[in-house]
């Protein structure tokens, strides 16, 4: 099982389809900081269709408040701002791959951070959607560790 983070989400509809990935993998939620949006929004809601009560969902205050509940763990950052790629490094089962939000990305200290990945892109692209990113990331990790 692996552990899916979104660092201050603001689109409804992605946290929705990312919560329905959760559920269809058995993975965790961690949704962290402040919400672009409601929990309780028809929009969230739609995109997660009757998934929700299958996925763990976590609210958490702070990455800080993360890393002290989970000290041993592995984090990965996902950012268009590294060279390395998504590929290059083994998931582990238990792993946190960390998105930003859509609009900004992770803070720079994560994007600096020895574990920061990315998808490779065609040059001169911004990024991907969010929700697409994420089942990328975990869909990796679960080809990897053949769950």
């Amino acid at each position: 099982m692996f552990n899916v983070v979104l660092y201050e989400p603001e689109i409804p509809q992605n946290t929705g389809n990312i919560a329905r990935l959760c559920a269809c993998t058995g993975s965790n939620l961690f949704l962290v900081g402040k919400l672009g949006f409601s929990l309780s929004s028809k929009y969230t809601k739609r995109a997660g269709l009757d998934y929700w009560d299958d996925v763990d969902i976590k609210k958490v205050d702070s990455m800080e408040d993360l890393f002290n509940e989970f000290p041993n763990a592995n984090f990965y950052y996902l950012t268009t701002k590294t060279k390395r790629l998504y590929t290059d490094i083994k998931f582990k089962n238990g792993d946190f791959l960390v998105f930003g939000p859509e609009t900004r990305g992770l803070p720079e200290k994560y994007v600096k951070d020895k574990n920061a990945l990315t998808i490779p892109m065609k040059e001169g692209q911004r990024s991907l959607n969010l929700s697409n990113s994420a089942a990328i990331v975990l869909y990796e990790g679960i080809r990897q560790n053949g769950i």
